[in-house]
């Protein structure tokens, strides 16, 4: 038994599409604490962990844990039909072997009703990373979605550098180069480092999976060091977290 009622729908369609991107299959855990996605690319290169408190649903309940698979495109599909004035009403329906999505216009109270098949397996624990980074830096979401955006524009690899309270962001191919210089106040609005010097290299198809979700926070927080993976994470409106891990190109 699970019963939840997130209390805005377009904020979660975000979500939905942020994880349609990187795999077909969405495995879904629900616990007292909350409801977690948490998903791997097939070729490994991306990790991507939604966590939504209990306390963000308007409504939520769970008799002990349940955890099931459905299919990130027709869920995507689904979430693209809420709207600003829609609640979320989500019911695990085990006996017809559904995901049981209402849309309820909190105005007029019309509810739309979409059933969404459990896919015929268990969901496979994937461990999250914990890795030691040594450069923190956080900006606005918006500046952020500037910066994958410019980098688009120049080629397939960005080179991530920090070095004297600076972080650069860099990117060049067959006489086209991007270069972006950014510190405190200009525009980041914070930068903590454990190092003196940092590098790694991403791939920009990568990166642009993790703007996706920019609109359903003010916020970015980035944290990369030499030659590891680059975490990328979201707070959410109401309640909650997206974080994304990018693997690095080494070589």
């Amino acid at each position: 038994m699970f019963k939840a009622v997130y209390p805005n729908a377009s904020k979660m369609k975000y979500i939905t599409q942020a994880i349609a991107k990187i795999t077909d299959e969405a495995p879904i855990y629900v616990t007292q604490e909350g409801l977690e996605v948490r998903v791997l690319s097939p070729d490994k290169s991306m990790l991507s962990i939604v966590r939504i408190p209990a306390m963000s649903f308007e409504e939520y309940s769970v008799e002990g844990e349940e955890s099931f698979i459905v299919a990130s495109t027709d869920l995507n599909k689904i979430m693209r039909r809420g709207t600003r004035n829609d609640v979320l009403v989500m019911e695990l329906d085990r006996a017809g072997n559904v995901l049981n999505m209402v849309f309820r216009d909190r105005k007029t109270g019309l509810e739309r009703v979409f059933q969404l098949e459990l896919l015929p397996r268990t969901p496979e624990p994937v461990p999250e990373l914990n890795i030691e980074l040594g450069v923190v830096v956080k900006m606005m979401a918006e500046d952020y979605m500037n910066i994958i955006g410019d980098l688009k524009t120049i080629g397939e690899e960005a080179i991530f550098a920090y070095e004297e309270n600076k972080l650069k962001i860099s990117s060049s191919e067959q006489q086209k180069e991007y270069v972006g210089v950014f510190t405190e106040g200009s525009p980041l609005l914070y930068v903590y480092s454990s190092v003196e010097k940092a590098r790694a290299v991403y791939s920009i198809d990568l990166l642009a999976v993790t703007v996706k979700p920019a609109s359903a926070s003010k916020q970015v927080t980035i944290s990369f060091d030499t030659d590891k993976p680059v975490k990328v994470e979201y707070e959410l409106a109401g309640g909650g977290q997206l974080i994304y891990w990018v693997v690095p190109r080494v070589g």
